[in-house]
């Protein structure tokens, strides 16, 4: 059901932590030709593979286009869940709904206006639909959001501080409010946030326009992670540089000071030679694992160290992501949690 006049926050909503229990996580299969060109196949690969990881820690169900369905079911096994639905493809961060919980352990979900990060490709109607369908499915109450906005674009720790970039957030071609006080009313409404902590930008070739899920989030109450690229040489050195200064002089919303664990930048190059939007920060926590990228380097053990570190009582697996890094995200991109109804 479209719940109007309302937000919210006024009904006690917020957003839960990514390491809160899940009821499942959420998936939708690649399927924009235009887009995977002939790395489509390996695209499904590695979706299937993402889906099994988690299947190993929580349910996971994959969204599907009706033509698409039986390949998802064939390649992902018996233990992923496939739904259909109509797809333009396959990022669920951000056409899926963001889930809310409240203190009575109720869960409701924002439907985002969505225009394909600004316009970016010409057809995107069934992805803006997608969240508002899912929801009515799930009989879960909907709230549709009045401005454009996708999940990947912000992280909180569940404690009222969302992390967030101006290259996003504050983008022309996002239609939003245009100020930062504008758009923190908007995030203090609709996602129940006491306060946003501003990074310049994400990384470079990010065709998203930078999303804050590939340059840091929390880890925990007052802790975060943040990529850095140690060499000057880098593109995204200075960019990354910046948004770590920004990290280590700010509070959350409890007024803690952030800890901040830098982890190193990946260095992948498209066939061209530029840069790819590549992050070990871009993983799934599922209910008791991680799910994070490798990139077959020489950092992938070294940043599966960090992460683990902070999370020591979770199972981490890696995941050959960089069929997903050519397509334009990451792990944490192509998936979707669903608290569980306790949202503890």
């Amino acid at each position: 059901m479209s719940v109007a006049l309302e937000t919210p926050a006024s009904r006690g909503f917020r957003l839960p932590p990514a390491w809160t229990p899940h009821n499942r996580c959420w998936m939708a299969w690649p399927c924009r030709t235009g887009l995977w060109c002939d790395g489509l196949n390996a695209a499904a690969d590695a979706y299937a593979a993402v889906a099994q990881a988690i299947a190993r820690f929580e349910p996971v169900t994959m969204i599907a286009p009706s033509d698409r369905a039986a390949e998802a079911r064939t390649r992902c096994g018996p233990e992923v869940t496939v739904e259909v639905l109509p797809l333009d493809d396959s990022w669920m961060r951000d056409i899926g709904p963001t889930f809310l919980c409240n203190d009575e352990g109720a869960v409701a979900g924002v439907s985002w206006r969505f225009n394909a990060w600004g316009e970016k490709y010409p057809s995107y109607t069934e992805d803006a639909a997608l969240a508002g369908r899912l929801l009515d499915r799930l009989g879960i109450r909907r709230y549709d959001a009045p401005c454009v906005l996708e999940g990947g674009a912000f992280h909180g720790d569940g404690e009222g501080t969302l992390i967030v970039t101006e290259s996003v957030l504050l983008n022309a071609n996002r239609e939003g409010p245009g100020s930062r006080s504008k758009m923190e009313t908007i995030l203090a409404d609709w996602l129940g946030i006491r306060k946003v902590i501003w990074l310049p930008a994400g990384l470079t070739g990010d065709e998203t326009d930078g999303h804050v899920d590939n340059v840091a989030c929390f880890s925990g109450p007052g802790e975060v992670l943040a990529l850095v690229a140690p060499s000057s040489d880098d593109p995204n050195h200075a960019i990354l540089q910046r948004n770590l200064t920004v990290l280590n002089a700010e509070t959350d919303a409890a007024g803690r000071p952030l800890r901040v664990t830098a982890i190193e930048q990946p260095s992948l190059r498209d066939d061209s030679g530029l840069p790819l939007a590549a992050s070990y920060i871009n993983f799934y926590l599922a209910n008791g694992g991680i799910v994070m990228p490798k990139f077959s380097i020489g950092h992938d053990e070294a940043a599966a160290a960090v992460v683990q570190a902070a999370f020591p009582d979770r199972t981490l697996v890696q995941i050959d992501a960089r069929a997903v890094v050519r397509g334009g995200g990451g792990i944490h991109c192509i998936t979707q949690q669903q608290p569980a109804a306790s949202c503890e």
